[in-house]
């Protein structure tokens, strides 16, 4: 495992995000667009979740996104943020908020 340092742990702005939209990427079977409140802006974010996650179960669901992460292109469509998520067997297993934290609340 490499380390990181505490500064640069500081660097990232993990938030709660609330997911508004989710639809599957055509052609795929893991990829899903999803349309993600982070408090002060929406993002459109893709994620390999599709296989573990139907998209309307996902609608409401309060997650945590790295908000400023460098933008990437991934199937010809532009991804603002990555969420979290842990690997269980090679399947995402998303760590959902149950309380009723407000998206754009800093993760720290």
């Amino acid at each position: 495992m490499e380390h990181v340092t505490f500064d640069e742990f500081k660097r990232m702005d993990l938030r709660v995000g609330e997911i508004l939209e989710a639809e599957r990427i055509e052609g795929t079977q893991k990829l899903l667009k999803l349309e993600v409140d982070i408090g002060t802006e929406k993002r459109q974010m893709i994620a390999g979740i599709a296989d573990v996650y139907p998209p309307e179960t996902l609608i409401g669901k309060k997650i945590i996104v790295i908000a400023n992460l460098q933008p990437a292109t991934i199937r010809g469509i532009e991804s603002q943020g990555m969420l979290l998520a842990a690997d269980l067997n090679s399947k995402p297993i998303i760590p959902f908020f149950k309380e009723d934290v407000p998206a754009g609340t800093t993760v720290r």
